[in-house]
């Protein structure tokens, strides 16, 4: 059979539009058939690149027997999280509060309203380690539904009221110096010194808490904090967890040192990755850092690129069923693509063992150190890439998310200011004018789409921000009015839709206008990606130094007063307010803001690749022709004698036009 999900543009959705299951997708209609019937929503949310997803799918949502029971008793909604990060933040707290842990698959039991009573993760089809088979949780709702309604009305009325307690917007505690220098206490002290990163298995990226550190040692010169930089990324890049034939980083790593990744490659690590080590490479030159920013960037454009110049959202963690099938190696296998003794020195080189490193005596491949013949290491890498490519290949998820596509175009952007190419800009441009035709109705955001074609879920905090983000860095990257233009737009659109009526630098991750929800989300944690809240204090915090005096000050003013929000998840969870502390390190800068102006392409070019190597993280940087048009930064400041002239400003002091590269050098330090 094709249920309802048959139409949709999610590929997660689509997986299971020929389940037996009579799959609604999250709508209004959807909740008024559970009324019709007087049943409960079995709401089950996903994403697809998720390797239990996929298990769980296999084991009950394709089984006859299973549906049958499901569509008997209960109207079935399946939500693909990434689509609508509304609905899935709220059963993911619910989720978190009834058993302490969370995931996806995420498994929840609604009554009719919406309000959740029974909520966990995966379920087995068989009883398993204490666990109740996916069919006796079903039995045992159908049970309660029957016997004990009202108590199950009760309970989930309860847990609304405990989700509206329990979240929402934080008090007001500043982030200061202090709590920056303590945060950095923090983060040494949950730091692995052993492997990198922090805490242990599973380990994460930790992408935004590099940007913050490494802003910190711009500001204070602390070594401690560009060590942890350094070392993480370096852990990290010569792991498992990156791929080292193709570039780009895997979701996670399965133990403490990096090894062994989860496979599915989402586009938003990718993105804040490559921003990260862009970064590190601006600062210290690191060839290894300037390495893997170039690999990751070019793997997105390579890989994850749309036809329509957009980025898909990631790669599946499985292929054909079976988790790293495409990735992992034996030294047979390296043996037989390269021959002997080519083989038997890749697999010494990228740590490939008989007994192996994953399953069944393969292994992930790393790079312990480099290797001593670079044209050799690059003639096999290349050779076992193109060996690479024949296997099967992992699905891709193509829908382009705004969110995260923004945090492409600003880490595109970025990388091709610090790296010096062009055509890492010219990528993001392309994606940016996609979103700004596909992705707007009227003046609002659409989140999705696919093949060109808009999806129906609107925007959220994260969507608006995060674009209006990667517009700013484009209008630094490329000095055009227009950028900036399209980023103001986003930006009050978002104050106006998004803000807290009562509370000054509070945000809500929907609309005031959008679809009631049981509970209207605002989450200002940074988690795999930033917050929403976090997003936007950034991007308001760089269009305050690039939005000329109307907006500036507005700008600047909502964002200390967002920033007054973060003081105690900075103090008591910096690992989790890495945007969070990276916008307070940028904001405490001045933000730096540079202005060059020029006549002489090639002398202001100059002066401006001084300024972008050498300014703090977060400072904004733009070049051209005096008063050129749509650009506020560059008004008012002529040339210097008929010389380029760099204007360097923190805060609300500027200091003199200087014109030599030595000059801004000696300004920016």
């Amino acid at each position: 059979m094709t249920n309802r999900l048959s139409t949709a543009t999610s590929p997660y959705l689509l997986q299971h539009a020929d389940n037996p299951v009579d799959w609604w997708p999250w709508c209004p209609e959807a909740l008024a058939e559970a009324k019709r019937r007087d049943v409960p929503i079995l709401l089950s949310i996903g994403y697809s690149a998720c390797h239990w997803c996929h298990v769980m799918a296999h084991e009950s949502f394709e089984d006859p027997e299973t549906a049958e029971i499901m569509n008997a008793n209960f109207v079935n909604v399946k939500v693909d999280r990434e689509e609508r990060p509304d609905i899935d933040a709220i059963y993911m707290t619910a989720t978190q509060a009834m058993t302490g842990q969370g995931g996806w698959p995420m498994t929840c039991f609604l009554t009719p309203e919406g309000e959740p009573f029974h909520c966990g993760t995966y379920y087995p089809a068989r009883p398993r380690l204490g666990m109740p088979s996916f069919t006796q949780l079903l039995d045992a709702v159908v049970e309660a539904w029957r016997e004990r309604r009202e108590e199950l009305r009760e309970a989930g009325s309860k847990v609304v009221n405990h989700l509206a307690e329990q979240t929402g917007p934080l008090s007001e505690s500043a982030v200061t110096s202090e709590t920056l220098d303590e945060a950095v206490r923090t983060l040494r002290g949950q730091f692995d010194e052993t492997n990198g990163g922090f805490g242990s298995a599973p380990k994460f990226p930790p992408s935004m808490v590099l940007e913050f550190l490494l802003r910190h040692h711009e500001r204070t010169g602390s070594q401690d904090a560009l060590e942890m930089v350094t070392s993480c990324a370096e852990a990290m890049a010569r792991g498992g967890i990156y791929d080292q034939l193709a570039g780009g980083f895997a979701r996670y790593s399965v133990d403490a040192h990096w090894t062994v990744p989860h496979f599915e490659k989402m586009l938003y690590d990718n993105a804040l990755l490559l921003r990260a080590y862009a970064h590190l490479a601006r600062r210290t030159g690191s060839p290894l850092a300037t390495r893997v920013a170039t690999e990751t960037a070019d793997f997105l454009l390579r890989e994850m690129r749309t036809p329509e110049g957009a980025f898909a959202a990631s790669f599946d963690a499985d292929t054909e069923g079976s988790e790293g099938l495409t990735y992992v190696w034996t030294p047979d296998q390296l043996i037989e693509v390269l021959g002997a003794e080519d083989g038997r020195w890749a697999a010494e080189v990228f740590g490939v063992t008989e007994e192996g490193t994953f399953e069944h005596g393969t292994s992930t491949l790393r790079l312990p150190a480099d290797p001593d013949d670079e044209q050799r290491w690059q003639r096999l890498r290349h050779a076992l890439l193109a060996a690479r490519v024949r296997r099967p290949q992992p699905d891709r998820d193509d829908k382009v998310l705004t969110e995260w596509n923004g945090q492409v175009i600003t880490a595109l952007a970025e990388a091709g200011t610090a790296l010096g190419a062009t055509r890492f800009v010219e990528a993001a441009a392309e994606a940016a004018d996609y979103l700004l035709d596909h992705h707007r109705s009227a003046d609002r955001l659409l989140r999705t789409s696919r093949d060109g074609v808009p999806g129906q879920a609107q925007g959220v905090l994260g969507d608006y921000a995060c674009f209006a983000e990667g517009l700013l860095a484009l209008h630094q990257a490329t000095g055009q009015g227009r950028w900036l233009a399209a980023a103001i737009t986003l930006l009050d659109t978002a104050l106006e839709r998004f803000a807290h009526p009562e509370l000054p630098g509070a945000f809500y991750d929907t609309a005031h206008d959008a679809e009631s929800l049981v509970h209207r989300p605002s989450e200002p944690g940074d988690n795999a990606s930033p917050s929403g809240a976090s997003a936007l204090a950034s991007a308001l915090l760089t269009a305050s130094a690039a939005a000329g005096a109307e907006r500036s000050g507005r700008y600047r003013d909502v964002c200390e007063a967002a920033l007054r929000r973060a003081g105690l998840l900075a103090e008591r969870a910096p690992r989790f307010a890495g945007n969070w502390l990276a916008v307070a390190e940028a904001a405490l800068a001045g933000p730096v803001q540079v202005a060059v102006v020029g006549t002489d392409a090639a002398e202001r070019d100059e002066l401006r690749a001084t300024a972008a190597g050498e300014v703090h993280g977060g400072a904004v940087v733009l070049a051209g022709e005096p008063d050129a048009e749509g650009v506020p930064l560059l008004a008012d400041r002529p040339t210097v004698d008929g010389r380029p002239a760099a204007y360097v400003c923190q805060g609300y002091v500027c200091e003199r036009p200087v014109t030599t590269p030595a000059e801004l050098s000696a300004a920016l330090q």
